[in-house]
């Protein structure tokens, strides 16, 4: 069986941490980005120019973590939300709508799960203030928390209905997006952590799963390589036993 090709689409931050994931759990990666804008970046990884994309040619799309949402994108004035970059928010929710059109699997992570939700017309809450259990630790980098699973929902499938793993946002989704169906949430203060999309094979979460597996792998969560299966699965593929990819990019071309 073929393995499945999988876009990821981003501008400025390293994706290695995906690429390498994905790669071992048997999917493909492919970057794509804005080529103009990545070679004056002076990048190590490799990028498919945005303008060659079509949804046609991939069997799955992954949106990763990274800054904030133009608030503006869900109706709202900035109150709370970090700089944001308007092109990376572009060329998101542009490759978002095309993967829509042809209903093709995807995955969001941190980041791309808000993304999806003001997509399907959510909004976020902008800063977490009261809960510093899900931010980022400037000395001690990935919290960790429970969470609780729904009962029979994929996660739970995957993972039990009540597991641990890491949390590392300030943002998360507040008014929740047509179609989406929640699937856990963090016990502590019920902060949405999982949702799917009830008609399309659409999936999400707000920690970080290429942080906890290959050489990221943590005692004290479950193991993220289990999701990126997962999804491989989704998008046509079976999982086999593949090398760990030990080079920092995916040659794209």
């Amino acid at each position: 069986m073929s393995r499945p090709r999988v876009a990821i689409p981003e501008i400025h931050q390293d994706v290695s941490n995906y690429t390498r994931a994905m790669y071992a759990a048997g999917m493909d990666p492919i970057i794509v980005s804005v080529q103009s804008i990545q070679m004056k970046k002076n990048t190590q990884q490799e990028y498919m120019d945005f303008n060659d994309v079509s949804p046609a040619s991939f069997d799955g799309l992954l949106l990763p973590g990274g800054g904030d949402i133009n608030p503006k994108a869900y109706g709202e004035e900035n109150r709370g939300s970090m700089p944001v970059d308007d092109w990376v928010d572009k060329l998101q929710f542009r490759i978002l709508e095309d993967f829509l059109r042809y209903k093709k699997p995807i995955l969001g992570i941190c980041r791309g799960m808000q993304l999806i939700n003001v997509r399907f017309g959510g909004s976020l809450i902008q800063n977490l203030e009261d809960a510093p259990v899900h931010k980022w630790n400037p000395k001690g980098g990935d919290q960790v928390h429970g969470c609780c699973a729904e009962k029979g929902c994929w996660l739970a499938r995957l993972y039990g209905e009540s597991f641990t793993h890491n949390s590392s946002h300030h943002q998360a989704v507040s008014r929740l997006g047509d179609g989406l169906a929640i699937d856990s949430r963090c016990p502590l203060d019920g902060v949405i952590e999982a949702f799917h999309h009830t008609s399309l094979p659409i999936y999400a979460v707000q920690w970080h799963p290429e942080r906890m597996c290959l050489a990221h792998e943590r005692s004290d969560t479950v193991n993220g390589l289990d999701l990126f299966r997962f999804f491989c699965g989704i998008c046509g593929g079976e999982y086999e036993e593949y090398p760990y990819m030990d080079h920092p990019f995916v040659q794209c071309r």
